[in-house]
């Protein structure tokens, strides 16, 4: 948090502050006391960090992708433990396998467009709409990509990119996983 004050200005701090109550009121409200709650909680704070991250530096710390690669299942462990939803915890695993693959050839295709990080990124975002069923799954999945593209129009618009210009996709991808929650 200290880099963050040194770095970045008041309002942008305001905005994370703002985002990060947003996201948590947001899980609170859609799990209420259920035992996926630490699961998304985690999910939405490490949301906040990764996006100023990626809006920052274009990048996504293995720092903070890493360990939710074995912190969130844990967490989604538990709460199939806790509530017996074991096809749920299925779901996770095959929809972290599905989206890691999904993006691994979309980098492998397009390397200067989705990044290694993204592809670890999207992973931890198919382990977490996995785990809700697929529906959730595919709206997250595909939601990124739509608000990735509506993100790049308005910056196109505002003429604060060119067609050149690398747009950090993180972001969307935690925004499209958000929806994705939102919905299930």
């Amino acid at each position: 948090m200290l880099r963050i004050r040194r770095r970045f200005a008041w309002p942008v701090r305001a905005a994370v502050t703002v985002s990060t109550g947003l996201l948590v009121a947001l899980v609170v409200w859609k799990f209420g006391t259920g035992w996926e709650l630490p699961a998304y909680l985690y999910l939405a704070l490490i949301a906040v960090v990764l996006s100023v991250v990626d809006f920052a530096e274009k990048r996504l710390p293995n720092a903070l992708v890493y360990p939710s690669l074995i912190v969130l299942p844990l967490l989604l462990t538990l709460a199939a433990a806790a509530s017996g939803a074991w096809q749920a915890l299925l779901g996770a695993f095959l929809g972290g396998a599905a989206l890691f693959a999904f993006y691994f050839v979309l980098a492998l295709i397009s390397p200067g467009g989705i990044g290694m990080g993204d592809v670890k990124l999207a992973a931890v975002i198919g382990l977490a709409l996995g785990y809700l069923g697929w529906t959730p799954f595919l709206v997250g999945a595909f939601g990124a990509f739509l608000i990735g593209g509506l993100v790049s129009l308005v910056a196109l618009a505002l003429r604060r990119v060119t067609l050149r210009s690398s747009i950090p996709f993180g972001p969307s991808m935690l925004a499209g996983a958000f929806l994705g929650v939102l919905l299930a």
